[in-house]
């Protein structure tokens, strides 16, 4: 089955068309009610509600929270895994339902990584890590080898994280920070080192 339906037709929706189509997608549509003006997200269709019921769903919303309430509003534990071709991931890494993986990202050896969670452009993950559900490392962030994320975390575009640092649960990294000490659940952590 070549068949996708999207969740959620904003700009990163787009993102995910397009790595679902280098994965072989070829009939793709985006499921979304917030834009009834809207018929189409770049050259896709959009629909207001599921026309066909035995297609397979990918929820394309960036914000972990809401991605996480649609992952359980439409039983998600079967979506599907999206890999760009050209990212690169060792063979023993461990990936749950529903993570997408954007061109240029690579991931090292015995990673695992939670479901609903987005490695967003040129990320990396080394070798170790263990990433939580509904996860967003941003565009250009990095992980050193052996880090942990708390669920529904968010690592802001251009971050980088140093080896062994244990992340808590729903934290905000922001843009371009460098991460060199423990963060607990809920923080939220700016600058260089972060603070």
């Amino acid at each position: 089955m070549n068949k996708l339906l999207i969740i959620g037709a904003g700009g990163h929706g787009k993102v995910v068309a397009d790595t679902a189509e280098a994965c072989g997608y070829w009939d793709i549509a985006f499921l979304d009610k917030i834009w009834p003006e809207r018929t189409e997200n770049g050259r896709w269709e959009i629909i207001a509600k599921p026309i066909q019921l035995d297609v397979k769903m990918f929820c394309a919303v960036g914000q972990n929270d809401i991605r996480a309430r649609i992952f359980e509003e439409y039983n998600l534990n079967d979506s599907p895994v999206l890999i760009h071709p050209s990212a690169i991931l060792s063979s023993t890494v461990k990936i749950g339902p529903g993570v997408l993986v954007v061109a240029g990202s690579v991931v090292n050896a015995d990673t695992s990584i939670g479901q609903g969670t987005i490695l967003n452009t040129a990320s990396s993950v080394d070798h170790d890590c263990m990433i939580g559900d509904f996860v967003h490392i941003s565009p250009g962030a990095h992980l050193a080898g052996g880090v942990r994320v708390g669920d529904r975390t968010w690592i802001g575009i251009g971050a980088v994280v140093r080896e062994g640092i244990q992340i808590g649960k729903d934290v905000i990294v922001a843009a371009g920070a460098a991460v060199i000490n423990d963060i607990e659940d809920g923080g939220r952590v700016a600058g260089v080192p972060a603070r």
